[in-house]
C-alpha cells in the first residue's frame, strides 16, 4: 500500500506541526484536517501560523469526508471519543490509523472502534511545540517512535515507514513499542503534571537543584513501579534517558498540561496521575507524589 493522502484530526501543537511538514514535503493537496462542522466554521475564520509564518491548511467536515490512506489522531485524550465519530468516514478498508495522544490506552480504544488491523502504535517525543491561539512556536520537531503490536499491523508499519522516508519525516521504529509507550508515559507523568502544578517550564524541571525536578523524578519513579507491575520492565536508565531529554528542549517551553493551566481548561490528569493511582491500588503500592499532584491539579481546575 502507498500512502497518498493523509487526514489529521486535531489542530493542536502536534497536529499543526505534522500537518505543516506534510504540506511542505508532500503537497497541501495530499493532506487535510478533519473536524466537526461547528469547529470547521470557526476555524475557517481564523488565521494560523507556525513560527510566525502564515499557514493555509485544507479543512473538511467529517460528515462529508472520504477514506484517507493514513489518519493521524492528534487530539487531547479528553476529546478522543468525539474524535472517533469525526474520523468515521475517513476510515476505509485499507486506512491506517496512528494516535499521537498521551497515555497508554488510545490505540486500544481506537482499535476497538475500527479494528486493530488498522492501527500502528505511536509515541511522539522530543518536540517543544507550543500553540497559543492559532500560532504555533517550535524549535525542535522531535520524532515519532512507531511500531506494530500485532502481526496484522506489520504491513501498516511498512507503508508508514516508506511514506515517512519519502517525505523526510523523523521517526524511529521500535521493536517493543509498548515498552516505549510506557516509558514516555512515565516521563509525562512527571514533567506534564509538575509543570502545571508548579507553574513552570522545561528548564526548571531540568534543574537538578529545583523542587520541581525532585517532584518530577519522584512521580516518574512511581509510574515506573506501576509499569513494572504491569509487566513492562522499565529500568532506571530509561528514566535517566528521559530526564536528560529535557536538555534538548527549549527551556522556556512548556508541555500540554501547563498550557491547559494557562488557558484555564481541563487537563489530562486522569490519564497520568489518575492511571497511576488506579494501577497502584490494583498492585498495592504507594504513590504519594502522584497523589499530591492529582490533588493539586483538581484544586487548580476547581478554581477556574
Amino acid at each position: 500500500m502507498e500512502i497518498k493522502h493523509v487526514a489529521i484530526c486535531g489542530m493542536g501543537a502536534l497536529g499543526m506541526l505534522y500537518g505543516k511538514h506534510i504540506a511542505e514535503h508532500d503537497g497541501a493537496d495530499r493532506m487535510h484536517y478533519v473536524m466537526d462542522r461547528e469547529r470547521l466554521e470557526d476555524y475557517r475564520k481564523r488565521t494560523f501560523s507556525v513560527n510566525d509564518v502564515p499557514c493555509h491548511f485544507p479543512m473538511c467536515d467529517g460528515m462529508e469526508d472520504v477514506p484517507a490512506d493514513l489518519v493521524i489522531v492528534a487530539v487531547k485524550y479528553t476529546g478522543l471519543f468525539d474524535a472517533l465519530n469525526v474520523i468515521e468516514k475517513c476510515v476505509g478498508p485499507e486506512t491506517i490509523i496512528m494516535s499521537v495522544l498521551n497515555g497508554v490506552t488510545s490505540e486500544e480504544i481506537i482499535g476497538e472502534r475500527f479494528g486493530k488491523e488498522h492501527m500502528i502504535y505511536t509515541v511522539a517525543q522530543g518536540s517543544d511545540a507550543v500553540k497559543s491561539g492559532g500560532g504555533l512556536a517550535c524549535t525542535n520537531m522531535g520524532e515519532l517512535r512507531i511500531g506494530a503490536k500485532e502481526p496484522c499491523q506489520e504491513a501498516n508499519l511498512k507503508a508508514v515507514r516508506e511514506y515517512f522516508d519519502r517525505i523526510g519525516f523523523p521517526y524511529t521504529v521500535e521493536q517493543d513499542i509498548m515498552y516505549r509507550i510506557w516509558s514516555k508515559f512515565m516521563f509525562n507523568v512527571g514533567v506534564n503534571q509538575v509543570c502545571m502544578v508548579y507553574e513552570t517550564n522545561y528548564g526548571e524541571c531540568a534543574n537538578p537543584d529545583s523542587e520541581a525536578h525532585r517532584m518530577m523524578v519522584a512521580a516518574m519513579r512511581e509510574a515506573m513501579a506501576v509499569a513494572r507491575c504491569e509487566g513492562i520492565p522499565i529500568e532506571e536508565k530509561n528514566l535517566n534517558e528521559y530526564v536528560h531529554m529535557l536538555d534538548t528542549l527549549a527551556p522556556d517551553a512548556v508541555p500540554s498540561m501547563r498550557q491547559d493551566g494557562l488557558a484555564r481548561r481541563r487537563s489530562e490528569v486522569e490519564i497520568f496521575a489518575g492511571t497511576v493511582r488506579i494501577l497502584a491500588k490494583k498492585h498495592h503500592i504507594l504513590v504519594p507524589a502522584n497523589e499530591f499532584l492529582y490533588k493539586r491539579v483538581m484544586e487548580i481546575e476547581a478554581s477556574y
